[in-house]
């Protein structure tokens, strides 16, 4: 169902040109008719509106069922940062957060992580912004369990755009969740996006364009 907010989003989204319109091929190969570049947000007003939209979901979603934050590097260090920020000043919840390094620094304080060191049993919470193949998730979880005996139950993203991988069974997010457990939230989805668009006549070129790849490639 496409809610208030959603729109809100997707309109966001659109002013800011990361949710684009056209001819698009994806990492996949496929020929999309639209495309999600989250590296386009870049300024301060853009990247503190996302994190109030990241952290309306995860306060709806988990609020009280986690202990910290991680964002992948490089794309989830500013998406969990400003997240953190809306926590604390829209939702009163100062969650701690941290995330990693590509490198592991041999001098100062050392290691991969920065920001809070989690502890064996924490309940941690992925902030990203979309998820392709799962590729980074896989990545990320044996780093997340070198530092500590932790559980991720929750991970949040932008946009799920709910595509089978190559073998054509299942998406990426229903992997996520078989594989490790982890349930993916995201803030809109490929559903919502066609949704929004049936209501805008300018867009009307689009529909069946959207509606084809669906189809295609689409597990709703």
């Amino acid at each position: 169902m496409l809610t208030a907010a959603k729109k809100e989003f997707i309109e966001f989204m659109m002013e800011a040109g990361v949710l684009r319109f056209g001819e698009f091929t994806t990492k996949s190969g496929r020929l999309s008719p639209y495309f999600v570049n989250t590296g386009l947000y870049r300024t301060g007003a853009q990247i503190a509106r996302l994190g109030q939209f990241y952290a309306a979901c995860v306060a709806e979603t988990c609020a009280g069922r986690f202990d910290a934050m991680f964002g992948p590097a490089y794309k989830g260090i500013p998406l969990v940062t400003t997240t953190a920020v809306a926590l604390a000043q829209e939702h009163g919840m100062d969650v701690p957060f941290f995330f990693n390094r590509k490198e592991a620094k041999d001098h100062g304080e050392g290691g991969s992580m920065v920001g809070y060191a989690p502890q064996d049993g924490d309940r941690i919470v992925i902030i990203e912004d979309v998820i392709t193949a799962g590729t980074a998730v896989r990545e990320t979880m044996p780093q997340l369990l070198s530092c500590a005996k932790v559980q991720v139950q929750d991970m949040f993203i932008s946009v799920n755009r709910c595509e089978v991988g190559k073998e054509g069974k299942k998406t990426a997010v229903m992997e996520v969740k078989e594989e490790f457990g982890i349930d993916v939230h995201a803030i809109v989805t490929v559903a919502d996006i066609h949704e929004y668009l049936r209501t805008q006549p300018q867009y009307a070129s689009v529909l069946p364009l959207m509606e084809s790849y669906m189809e295609k490639y689409c597990i709703l």
